[in-house]
């Protein structure tokens, strides 16, 4: 009796309808991931860093992905100069205050990139001026004109739509998933404690200016 159906067993399928199956796959993910030609980055990745601009909605996922791990890899460095320097305690603070952040800018929070980009520019002022620092200020200065340019975007065209998160890998689940599960139950504290952080930083940089002109 034929049927309309294709009861072949697994074995049965040709290797090359296989083949064929595979490779959609693969190009449906490599799409999704703004890797293939048909979801080109409209600029390079260096301008994207210090002075991006967005013109697709991968653009914007982009951008706050690239954020987050810039304001990560931040946290981190700071937390292991604190800590070499015997300031485990501050350096705890500090990481929390640029990760969170971070995953305020994932989530295109203005005020997570303005109030990192406030912080570590008073902080320049009471430690000093570097090579690194300076290049690393650009990175948030980069961060914050990119979150302020994605939070007024509005799709309106196919091409405009944000581009699904994924979580198929353990990179996926900390870039896609983990800022979009986290953000909602951390946000309203991260302002907290942003702000008292501020508010210590601050009165350390008045007593900078007071011991230097003094």
């Amino acid at each position: 009796m034929s049927t309309a159906f294709d009861l072949r067993a697994p074995s049965a399928v040709p290797d090359s309808e296989l083949d064929s199956r595979s490779k959609l796959r693969s190009n449906v993910a490599v799409e999704t991931l703004g890797l293939s030609d048909s979801t080109p980055r409209t600029e390079g990745r260096l301008k994207s860093l210090f002075w991006p601009s967005i013109q697709t909605g991968s653009d914007v996922d982009y951008l706050g992905a690239q954020g987050y791990w810039v304001c990560t890899v931040v946290a981190v460095l700071s937390f292991i100069v604190s800590a070499l320097m015997g300031s485990v305690m501050l350096g705890l603070f500090t990481l929390l205050f640029y990760y969170l952040g971070g995953v305020g800018v994932r989530e295109r929070s203005r005020y997570a990139a303005t109030v990192i980009l406030i912080l570590f520019v008073a902080d320049l002022f009471i430690s000093g001026l570097s090579v690194i620092r300076v290049l690393v200020g650009a990175l948030l200065l980069s961060n914050f004109r990119a979150t302020w340019i994605a939070s007024h975007w509005k799709p309106d065209a196919e091409e405009a739509s944000l581009p699904p998160r994924l979580g198929e890998t353990w990179s996926d689940k900390f870039v896609d998933k983990l800022p979009q599960w986290l953000w909602p139950k951390i946000r309203i504290p991260y302002y907290i404690f942003s702000a008292c952080l501020l508010l210590l930083t601050a009165i350390g940089l008045v007593m900078t200016i007071l011991r230097r002109t003094g």
